[in-house]
């Protein structure tokens, strides 16, 4: 695995407690994870419910700060804290404050210097797009629809280029802020189950709508738009223009965020 630029981190205040939460959203009526100024954030909705439930103004670090539509199953984040309320009862609570579209899953104490951003060491994503010549109407937020007919066994054949350590410099959109753009992608995979497409990809960081980017070849790819190789050709240029459209948001979901003991089991997993 590549190694990302040393983060300093700052432990809480003396008497406080530290909070790590699993959460799940609908991003579709959201600006996104972070915060923002002139519009509703799924990070400010946790805070409001946060507030009322303890009386504290609090702020939550989120492991990944996703875009405007884009939906999280397992998000992470951490708080802290002078409330006795049991880390465990957390969700319980804090779902009686929050909107439908917004579920805390777990709960559970951690360390000061534990940071649910930095300490993250691999993540998973998926990328859904429902291809049929019509729009999906129970499924049009969380599935980009394509209604071309791709070619599945052709946008397989590019994925194996993704694999292992790479310089992704093409993979990443205008306004990134990586310090670097290496990353190790370990797992890339495209199931097909009837009209939809499900795209996994796991690795230990991603750039700035890298994700988006993968799908949005791989469908150029399955339109015969671009070649199999794209990926492979992208790689060895790092120009953008060898790789495809940015995909929707609405397709991308944060799958899952791992730490220490979680991602050695996935590559204990990954190595038998």
């Amino acid at each position: 695995m590549s190694e990302l630029p040393p983060i300093i981190k700052e432990k809480p205040p003396e008497g406080t407690r530290r909070i790590l939460l699993t959460i799940s959203y609908d991003g579709t009526n959201y600006a996104g994870w972070q915060l923002q100024e002139n519009a509703v954030a799924v990070q400010q909705r946790l805070e409001e419910a946060l507030q009322k439930l303890t009386g504290e103004c609090t702020r939550v670090t989120g492991a990944s700060r996703t875009d405007a539509g884009v939906h999280a199953l397992g998000q992470r984040v951490h708080f802290d804290t002078v409330s006795r309320i049991p880390a465990d009862k957390y969700p319980f609570a804090l779902n009686t404050c929050l909107p439908p579209d917004i579920r805390v899953l777990e709960g559970k104490e951690v360390s000061g210097d534990f940071h649910a951003r930095f300490d993250a060491k691999g993540k998973r994503y998926t990328y859904r797009i429902h291809n049929a010549p019509h729009a999906s109407a129970i499924y049009r937020n969380v599935t980009a629809h394509v209604p071309q007919k791709l070619d599945i066994e052709r946008m397989r054949q590019a994925l194996p280029h993704l694999l292992g350590t790479h310089d992704f410099a093409a993979f990443q959109a205008s306004g990134g802020t990586a310090k670097t753009t290496i990353r190790t992608l370990y797992e890339a995979t495209l199931e097909q189950n009837g009209d939809e497409l499900t795209l996994v990809v796991r690795g230990n960081a991603f750039l700035y709508n890298m994700v988006r980017i993968i799908a949005g070849t791989l469908t150029d790819i399955g339109m015969g738009r671009k070649q199999p190789d794209a990926f492979r050709r992208a790689l060895e240029t790092l120009d953008r223009l060898e790789l495809g459209i940015t995909a929707p948001a609405c397709g991308l979901e944060l799958t899952r965020v791992y730490y220490a003991d979680e991602w050695q089991d996935f590559c204990a997993c990954e190595s038998k």
